[in-house]
């Protein structure tokens, strides 16, 4: 694998790439990094519940039970 970042500076770019590349299919992907690096956090942040509540009122734990396999 390589992974290289550059700072561009015209609309073309030339990747010299490793002998053992040579007949092997290869994905070349090209991306502003601020950009993704956005999307990846707001992939990362977490949905999480304010408050929630539950009546346990008459609610007896059977570990028996709960062992059943």
């Amino acid at each position: 694998m390589i992974r290289t970042i550059v700072t561009v500076d015209n609309n073309n770019l030339t990747l010299v790439l490793p002998d053992n590349f040579l007949g092997k299919q290869i994905e070349v992907i090209a991306f502003v990094i601020d950009e993704a690096k956005a999307k990846v956090e707001n992939l990362g942040r977490s949905k999480t519940f304010d408050a929630i509540r539950l009546d346990t009122r008459g609610f007896k734990f059977n570990r028996e039970e709960a062992n059943e396999g």
